[in-house]
């Protein structure tokens, strides 16, 4: 898996947006014939591939997805956030998410974001400043800011932590926060 940029404290992400439209389904995000591993590093080099063949190899880490409604539609594998990830995706911003996907992104640590009017006013390539705790999305390249729900203290942990299992384990072990 591509290595995140360090999250500032709060867990602000930054990097260049990657804008697709409505419905993007998860055989769109990894193709079923890739499903032969759940090693986010060979999904990464794989996500989006029949979409936008370019993705995988331009995609910096930090990044982030910005899509229409109903993303990650479609079957309900794991293996999609996780492409995302290990595609170096730092987030993902949507004006809808379909329900299986917003939960498998949580489960693997995959910060998701619902922002109908932030979606609509970002392009391709515009270089974007999430802030999870504050609840913001601020489109650099526009001078813009947007308002999103932001992630409760237990959903900044669990992302911190790498997902629900891997914060799960911790807070079985006793261990503070990561």
């Amino acid at each position: 898996m591509r290595e995140e940029k360090p999250s500032a404290p709060g867990g602000v992400r930054e990097g260049s947006a990657w804008c697709y439209g409505d419905d993007v389904d998860t055989d769109v995000l990894i193709p079923a014939r890739y499903l032969v591993t759940s090693d986010p590093a060979a999904l990464g080099k794989h996500c989006l591939e029949d979409l936008d063949p370019t993705f995988a190899s331009r995609v910096a880490p930090g990044d982030v997805v910005v899509a229409g409604e109903n993303f990650g539609c479609g079957s309900s594998r794991e293996h999609a956030p996780l492409a995302l990830k290990g595609a170096g995706v730092s987030c993902v911003m949507a004006a809808s998410f379909a329900r299986i996907f917003f939960r498998n992104a949580l489960n693997v640590g995959l910060p998701i974001l619902i922002c109908p009017e932030g979606v609509r006013r970002i392009a391709s390539g515009d270089r974007l400043r999430v802030d999870l705790a504050e609840g913001t999305v601020e489109n650099v390249s526009r001078n813009e800011r947007h308002a999103v729900a932001p992630f409760p203290p237990f959903l900044q942990e669990l992302v911190a932590s790498g997902g629900l299992g891997p914060y799960v384990r911790r807070r079985l072990k006793g261990e503070e926060k990561p």
